[in-house]
């Protein structure tokens, strides 16, 4: 059976590129109004993707917001029922002055793929596209495989919980799986067992009621954007660990034996800071790199602005200042709880020379996978299989919203299965994804629908 899927891959490797190429080119970005229409044209070509690859339907469904895609094939219902799910929409590309090449127009270059979307989550979910393609081609699918592809990820995927709820019967699986995750590398690999939640908001600092001039009023009424950092600076101690009271109140501890395998994956911090570009690492003391990145939540300012930002000198003392401001959230941490938490703590810290209100952007829950059960275990022997080495568990440092809602109306696990890098440049400018890595995942993917099948 391996031979065939390797057989069949490798004599359709390079229109699997192409394929994937083709649906780079489509600028599916969910946050701007402006593509919309690029949205519905990628939703149809996943949809026509589907059906090319051997599902036996496939079709857009409209939602109050973007479109969802939606595709299956049931070779026995007797049989398990594996779902995927992935999002073909994508990140604003800018800052486009940034980009070695146009985000959307996809340059190869070092075995690499850049454009916008190639690692997040177009390429990676298209991996299972192709390796249903091989199943099908070849006769040797043995699990019913259904496919559900968002296209409002990015933006917190606000209409899919109630997508899900009102399609439990056409969704029903017995696993979950998602490819929008990284490896620790080809040499070590790895599977995420979880995934941080999400907690973001706007908060916006007003003084006086129009900018003034900083020499006529400076010393003289608070400037918004210093109270804004001197708020923000309050947010860490000495020792990278956040102040902000009851934020790690229901924070679930990685147990030392969690700790231990997770410290066992190779870490060249040298290596580590050259590819950043940065001469030191930061972050909570007492825990390692992989510790802060995965099991720790952290605090993050996205974005800040105010005043005069344009070209040249412009000595105003602003009227407002704002910060956009994320939360990474670790099990048993509730997003609702943790947005009250932050939303009060600003207000609650600011002088009475200023008003401060804040706003919910979205959120998303923390999510765990077991270890023991069937869904990882035939992850981890397909990852053993085509690697040659049984992957590490580790916590991903991202979010995927939607993970917690998919288990709570489906009743199922989920198993992250990804194959991209940490440093793909997800969000930034050039993201890429190593071809190396797109077609080991064709090739692994396989595996893991015989694997749960015997299971």
């Amino acid at each position: 059976m391996s031979q065939v899927w390797k057989d069949y891959q490798e004599k359709n490797k390079v229109r699997f590129l192409e394929e994937m190429l083709d649906l780079l080119r489509i600028p599916s970005v969910s946050a701007k109004s402006e593509h919309k229409s690029d949205m519905l044209k990628c939703a149809e070509a996943v949809k026509k993707s589907l059906l090319a690859a051997g599902c036996e339907k496939a079709e857009v469904i409209p939602t109050p917001g973007h479109p969802v895609v939606y595709g299956e094939k049931i070779i026995d219902p007797s049989k398990p029922t594996v779902l995927i799910y992935g999002h073909y929409d994508v990140q604003p590309a800018e800052p486009l002055e940034l980009w070695h090449s146009g985000p959307f127009d996809p340059v190869i270059k070092d075995g690499k793929v850049f454009a916008r979307g190639s690692a997040d989550d177009k390429g990676q979910f298209y991996m299972h596209v192709k390796a249903m393609e091989i199943m099908s081609q070849t006769n040797t699918l043995m699990t019913n495989v259904k496919f559900l592809i968002e296209g409002e990820e990015e933006v917190g995927s606000p209409n899919l919980g109630k997508f899900v709820a009102e399609n439990k019967e056409m969704l029903k699986c017995d696993v979950i799986l998602i490819s929008d995750s990284s490896l620790l590398s080809m040499e070590t690999p790895s599977l995420d067992i979880g995934m941080r939640g999400l907690s973001y908001i706007q908060v916006q600092v007003t003084g006086p009621n129009r900018d003034l001039h900083s020499g006529t009023y400076g010393g003289a009424v608070a400037n918004p954007i210093t109270i804004l950092a001197k708020m923000i600076a309050s947010c860490h101690d000495e020792n990278n660990h956040i102040t902000i009271p009851g934020f790690y109140d229901d924070v679930l501890e990685a147990s030392t034996d969690e700790r231990l395998l997770l410290n066992k994956a190779p870490f060249d911090e040298k290596e580590y800071k050259e590819e950043l570009g940065v001469n030191e690492l930061w972050g909570e003391k007492g825990f390692t790199t992989y510790e802060r990145t995965g099991i720790r939540p952290t605090l993050e300012v996205n974005g800040i602005w105010g005043g005069y930002i344009g070209e040249g000198a412009k000595t105003v003392l602003p009227s407002k200042a704002y910060a956009k401001i994320s939360a990474r959230l670790v099990p048993n941490q509730s997003s609702e709880k943790i947005t009250a938490i932050l939303l009060k703590y600003f207000k609650s810290i600011a002088p009475a020379s200023v008003e401060v209100s804040a706003e919910l952007h979205h959120g998303g829950e923390p999510y765990l996978t077991p270890i023991d059960s069937k869904g990882y275990q035939a992850a981890s022997k397909a990852v053993k299989e085509t690697f040659g080495k049984e992957p590490i568990p580790v916590r991903g440092g991202g979010s995927i919203p939607i993970c917690t809602i998919l288990e709570k109306e489906l009743g199922v696990k989920i198993v992250f299965m990804g194959f991209g890098l940490d440093n793909d440049n997800l969000h930034s400018p050039n993201e890429k994804y190593n071809i190396a890595n797109y077609y080991k995942g064709i090739e692994t993917i396989p595996y893991f629908h015989k694997f749960f099948a015997e299971a």
